[in-house]
């Protein structure tokens, strides 16, 4: 049950089209400026001129200080954009009320521990459907498209590998901050607080307004062979929020998933132990049964009991 009332003419039912295409340009427009206030600061923060710069974007991962740049600049124009870019179009274009009060209070330690036990059985379970996601093949009328995706995705694996590579821990907390709580506050805030309900409204259903958000939360990653593990942790972001009432649980499951994947890596970089970032050959079947097992076992309850919250505070009204 997603807490957000708006009366702006704007946001009504029957102006969706119009309100989506505000939400886009004002989107883009916060992400565009952020992204350009990031690169003006940076050759000051970083001692890395413009040219460096452009050349580490263009993948001449080699410039130093490079990682701690990017990570900024993902951090300013992405996570802080989705965060800003969400509070000017529900404050001041849908003029809607996100009810905090009511979220905070909807909060408890026992849906916490569900929303933890939820995430970790759901990331065992994504292993499996990477790996089903990997072996994607279009048919050959699409092999153009088919060799553009896979240059994108090795284009964007590079990437991830190097603002992954951490060599130092205050790079690994940096890492945690802009990948983890940075992306989990602006990507909650902006699909599961502004655009879920508003598709809600506009499919006149829960689930196709959970299902359609999560589709446009992973696209809009532009990693392909990543899109059915990202529509389903969309979805079970989604469906804690329809559930719970509260963003805070979708925030802290998506700042969790993140961060957790982020220490991941760094301990294997160390050598703790063996994980390949890069790996989509081989599954751990079992892993991937018990994790699903767990996360339905664990939803089944969350939406028991929050099912059961809902019937008190009704009857308490």
């Amino acid at each position: 049950m997603e807490i957000y009332e708006t009366q702006a003419e704007i946001a009504k039912r029957h102006n969706w089209l119009l309100s989506l295409v505000v939400i886009v340009l004002v989107t883009f427009g916060v992400l565009v400026l952020l992204q350009g206030l990031a690169v003006a600061f940076i050759p000051s923060l970083f001692n890395i001129s413009l040219e460096d710069f452009m050349s580490l974007i263009s993948g001449n991962y080699d410039v130093p200080n490079g990682r701690m740049a990017m990570l900024f600049a993902q951090g300013l124009g992405s996570g802080i954009g989705f965060w800003a870019a969400s509070w000017l179009i529900i404050r001041f274009i849908e003029k809607a009320e996100l009810h905090w009060d009511i979220q905070r209070a909807r909060f408890n330690g026992k849906n916490l521990g569900l929303i933890v036990l939820m995430t970790l059985g759901g990331m065992f379970f994504n292993g499996l459907l990477v790996y089903l996601n990997a072996q994607l093949e279009l048919p050959e009328v699409m092999a153009g498209i088919e060799t553009w995706m896979k240059e994108m995705e090795t284009q964007l694996m590079e990437l991830t590998k190097f603002l992954t590579d951490f060599q130092s821990v205050p790079e690994l907390l940096t890492g945690i901050l802009v990948i983890g709580v940075f992306a989990g506050v602006g990507e909650e805030l902006f699909f599961r607080g502004l655009i879920q309900p508003k598709m809600q409204g506009y499919f006149k259903s829960p689930h196709w307004g959970i299902w359609i958000t999560a589709i446009i939360f992973s696209a809009i990653h532009v990693q392909f062979y990543g899109f059915l593990p990202r529509v389903f942790l969309g979805a079970l972001f989604g469906y804690m929020y329809h559930y719970s009432g509260s963003l805070l649980f979708p925030i802290i499951a998506h700042i969790f998933n993140n961060s957790l994947t982020v220490v991941v890596v760094y301990l294997s970089n160390q050598g703790l132990f063996d994980f390949d970032l890069e790996s989509t050959d081989s599954v751990s079947y079992p892993a991937a049964i018990a994790g699903f097992l767990v996360l339905i076992l664990g939803f089944l309850y969350f939406k028991k009991v929050n099912t059961l919250e809902d019937g008190k505070l009704d009857k308490g009204l």
